[in-house]
């Protein structure tokens, strides 16, 4: 899967979260500041030749939706940052974080527990 650019990812995140969407409600729910209609437009276009998007004609108007789920992507985007960073290892992540301060031995405790109860189902 390839990897979307940050304003690819930005309009993805909207979409994602809009599910479906016209051109018009699109924009709305795009933060500040705002890009251009014809930037998204443009956007949109890239991400369909992509594969993350489609649309349906209604009219002149066009809703687009999502073909690529959040999780799918965010699956495939962490196995890359995972293999580029930490050389495919989660022992190497968890213990970064556990160096960094970002992660404690309670929330190693729960990670530990939550991996155990998914083998066992």
């Amino acid at each position: 899967m390839q990897k979307l650019t940050k304003a690819e990812e930005e309009l993805m995140q909207v979409l994602w979260d809009l599910d479906r969407a016209f051109l018009k409600e699109l924009m709305a729910a795009i933060p500040e500041p705002k890009p251009a209609q014809s930037t998204v437009l443009t956007v949109l276009r890239i991400l369909e030749s992509k594969g993350f998007v489609a649309h349906e004609a209604y009219g002149r108007a066009f809703q687009y939706y999502p073909v690529v789920s959040k999780e799918a992507y965010a699956k495939a985007y962490f196995r890359q940052f995972l293999g580029k960073y930490f050389d495919g290892s989660a022992k190497r992540l968890l213990s970064f974080f556990s160096q960094e301060g970002e992660i404690d031995l309670q929330d190693l405790d729960e990670v530990l527990k939550q991996a155990r109860d998914e083998q066992d189902a």
